[in-house]
């Protein structure tokens, strides 16, 4: 409750707009289950949407977009979640977009010119001032170097920090609450949603750490020039400021360019899908999100990739888990399904008999060649959730960035069969892990690991010899059901209390009162004996 209390009166103005947002769109299971119906509301700002004619995911999704960026990019996060949220929801979040009307140039420029240490028209031979793009986290301006570069300027939002601050604060406060109060609502994992939802927008709110996540996938693809990152110049970025190469390309979607560009879209939709799986399966690092907007048709059938705001990681664990499944997929191995969903779900315990007809259901409905998989991954995650299983994190947005690739190479080529186009990477990459060299790698990794352990076990030994001549050991024991006994012991030590002072008044005091003859003592020693025995009946009817 301390905590609450605190949390509250550090950010009461943001908490006060939230309450009066969701509670002004009708959102009332969230605003009561967070306890925020009793929160002082601010005023209503103009008319408010005849929330009576919509349905409870749009008036999620109308508030989430009133509340600003945080939670537009955390719904955004949830519209990729099938295996948290059925579809109405998922549907109605994925509306949710980042565009919003732009900052006027007069606010932007201060804060701009401070970090650039000059005006815009000094450091640049050119600067258009109209921007070409406006995001809830940042404008994007094109530009010139004197050295004749193309380029854009990428300035986060003024004042966004500390509204986002503050907002992932509350947000994390709300998930503590959740978990602890509900706990049907932890296999949703909110604290560990928040989490990554906090990683995510810091690394946003730095463009340095856009600018590295740049360089670090272009270095995977030093040996290859049809695959282009932006180049990155450095002496003019900073926190709140991005400058990298403008590269000239085509929206994938943009069938009019395309044609007169002349590329060849099946080439494309292979060089895409060859790059995304390299960085995801091969190298555990990878773009998340991958729509039109962020990937480019470039002349001499070469795709270029922008916008590094959030990329995703894979453990080399992790890796090898997601080649298992697609094994599992490619040869309708429902078992072999339901044991990588069951590892990677642990901590759950589902009913195995329907979940292992749910994976049977699965790959008899995905038998068909060529597979779509798009509709593969979100029919997979909606067979978790409705066996009451959530997918870890990082497999989310793997799944969510692989949605959106197939959506973009179906959009080149409508025949594109992401499965089969990955044939040769998932071939290459199972070849190198189970190779003797790879094997062999394993075997040395665990020899290490072991010698380790066993190099440590004298010092442990004598540590723990030392500390039983101490007497200083502590062993820790839990056992099921403790409460009850504690309980139990505590009554039983009640009871023998009362026994005693019962037994001491009939033995000892009861005799010397009666022989004072004072007939109030005898009196008031007879209510003793009598609420004591009484007592001793109650307790022994409790047990």
């Amino acid at each position: 409750m301390l905590k609450t209390a605190f949390v509250a009166a550090r950010d009461r103005q943001r908490l006060s707009e939230i309450a009066t947002i969701l509670i002004g769109f009708g959102v009332n299971k969230v605003v009561d289950r967070l306890g925020l119906r009793y929160i002082p509301l601010l005023p209503k700002r103009g008319p408010r949407v005849d929330v009576t004619r919509l349905s409870q995911p749009e008036r999620l999704r109308r508030a989430i977009e009133a509340l600003g960026p945080t939670f537009i990019k955390f719904g955004q996060v949830l519209a990729s979640r099938p295996d948290l949220l059925a579809p109405a929801w998922t549907e109605e979040l994925e509306k949710l977009h980042s565009q919003v009307s732009p900052i006027p140039w007069d606010v932007i420029r201060p804060q701009l010119e401070a970090d650039l240490g000059a005006s815009p028209q000094e450091v640049f031979a050119e600067f258009d001032t109209n921007p070409i793009a406006s995001a809830s986290i940042a404008q994007v301006y094109r530009a010139r170097l004197h050295s004749g570069e193309d380029v854009v300027v990428k300035v986060l939002r003024p004042g966004l920090r500390k509204i986002i601050e503050a907002d992932l604060r509350l947000m994390a406060h709300g998930a503590r609450i959740v978990e602890t109060e509900w706990p049907d609502m932890a296999r949703y994992q909110p604290r560990e949603q928040m989490r990554h939802l906090a990683a995510g927008l810091n690394g946003e709110l730095d463009l340095l750490n856009e600018a590295r996540n740049c360089e670090l996938l272009a270095a995977i693809f030093d040996d290859r020039d049809d695959i282009v990152f932006p180049k990155i110049y450095w002496e003019w970025c900073s926190e709140r400021v991005l400058v990298q190469e403008f590269i000239h390309g085509i929206s994938p979607n943009d069938e009019a360019g395309l044609r007169a560009a002349g590329v060849d879209k099946k080439l494309l939709a292979q060089k895409g899908t060859d790059a995304f799986l390299r960085m995801a399966l091969i190298e555990g690092v990878f773009h998340a999100d991958p729509h039109p907007g962020n990937l480019l048709a470039m002349s001499g059938n070469r795709i270029g990739f922008i916008d590094f705001g959030i990329i995703g990681r894979l453990s080399q664990k992790r890796r090898a888990q997601l080649l298992v499944l697609i094994g599992a997929m490619l040869k309708q191995d429902a078992d072999g399904l339901m044991a990588v969903l069951l590892d990677w779900t642990g901590t759950s315990n589902p009913d195995l008999t329907k979940l292992e007809a749910s994976a049977q259901a699965f790959v008899e409905s995905h038998s068909a060649i060529p597979l779509n998989l798009g509709l593969v991954l979100t029919d997979f995650m909606t067979m978790a959730r409705e066996n009451d299983l959530a997918m870890p994190t990082d497999l989310a947005i793997l799944f969510k960035g692989l949605v959106t690739a197939d959506g973009v190479m179906r959009h080149l080529d409508p025949n594109f069969d992401l499965f089969a186009a990955a044939g040769p990477t998932v071939r290459s990459t199972m070849q190198t892990q189970f190779s003797l060299s790879g094997l062999k790698r394993k075997a040395e990794a665990l020899g290490v690991g072991l010698f380790g352990a066993a190099s440590e076990l004298p010092t442990l030994i004598h540590l723990m010899l030392v500390r039983l001549k101490q007497g200083r050991v502590t062993v820790e024991i839990e056992v099921k059901g403790l409460d009850k006994v504690t309980r139990g012991i505590e009554r039983a030590a009640a009871r023998v209390a009362v026994a005693l002072v019962v037994a001491a008044f009939a033995t000892q005091l009861a005799p010397r009162l009666i022989d004072l003859g004072t007939p109030v003592f005898i009196t008031i020693g007879m209510m003793v004996f009598t609420l004591g025995v009484g007592w001793l009946v109650l307790l022994g009817r409790n047990k």
